[in-house]
């Protein structure tokens, strides 16, 4: 028994890498695809082949799209969309270590809604949580605010902010007995139907892809896509709390691939913001 539950630890923890590895690498493929196209245009493209992989997926296996939820996965997808948005444009404004790190401020924003929203009570370790995260976030956001690079800071904790709000849907789907993959394939159909009807109305512009940026367009949708897989096998097979602990490793990646990349600053300050930010969200994630 016990070299089965090692099997699995080692097996979820190894699941969960490979997912914080896509999404550092969906945030270079974003980045770069910034230079052409918009954050509206590259959500589209991130979340139209979520659908077709998802949806074919399901199709071949004959389930059901149907479900008694869909209000809650509207709400959820809404949520989620603008978050996809906000999220992808400061990924295009700002260095993407701080990028990555604003939006994984999620946690935090989902401990502190459970209070709000739901009535929860938080322990000492929430509480403490939430106050080195925003701590954390102060100080991350200081440089950028004397940069006048605030628009995009604010973006990306908003980003935050509406992921963990979008959360507390999902985590009611799962209460409800939703199947996940309902959950990504509503979210992905929604999000892509929103922001094609953004383009269309004129308030984003649409840029036919040509063969030099396909592989940037494929890279955000495939990254995307394999990460969302990998997280969800990795929370399946293994211990939860270790992946949501392991997931924090997209922001160690995402700091290390914009360093080598594009010769982002690793300042101390930084990677102690950063630091406090992953320790709130181990934290708040265990309240």
């Amino acid at each position: 028994m016990r070299t089965g539950n090692a099997h699995a630890l080692s097996l979820g923890a190894g699941w969960m890498v490979v997912a914080s590895a896509m999404f550092a690498l969906m945030g270079v493929c974003v980045k770069s695809g910034a230079a052409t196209f918009s954050p509206v245009a590259l959500v589209f493209w991130r979340t139209s082949l979520g659908v077709v992989s998802v949806g074919a997926a399901a199709l071949w296996r004959r389930d059901a799209f149907a479900t008694p939820w869909m209000r809650y996965h509207m709400q959820r997808g809404l949520i989620g969309f603008v978050s996809l948005l906000l999220s992808f444009y400061a990924m295009a404004h700002l260095p993407l270590s701080t990028a990555v790190t604003l939006t994984y401020t999620s946690p935090i924003f989902l401990a502190a809604l459970s209070v709000v929203l739901l009535g929860e009570t938080l322990s000492r370790r929430g509480v403490t949580g939430i106050l080195l995260g925003f701590a954390g976030v102060l100080l991350l956001l200081r440089p950028t605010f004397a940069a006048d690079a605030w628009p995009a800071s604010l973006a990306g904790l908003l980003s935050g902010a509406l992921a963990g709000w979008s959360y507390l849907h999902v985590r009611e789907l799962g209460r409800r007995g939703e199947a996940e993959w309902r959950v990504v394939f509503y979210f992905a159909l929604l999000s892509s139907v929103g922001s094609a009807v953004i383009m269309a109305c004129g308030f984003a512009p649409w840029r036919t892809p040509d063969l030099a940026s396909l592989p940037v367009l494929a890279g955000v949708g495939a990254t995307a896509t394999l990460g969302q897989l990998a997280m969800t096998r990795a929370y399946k097979v293994g211990n939860k709390l270790l992946a949501a602990n392991l997931a924090y490793l997209t922001v160690v990646f995402a700091a290390l691939l914009g360093w080598g990349l594009w010769d982002d600053a690793l300042d101390a300050g930084k990677v102690m913001s950063m630091t406090l930010i992953v320790i709130s969200g181990i934290f708040a994630s265990r309240r």
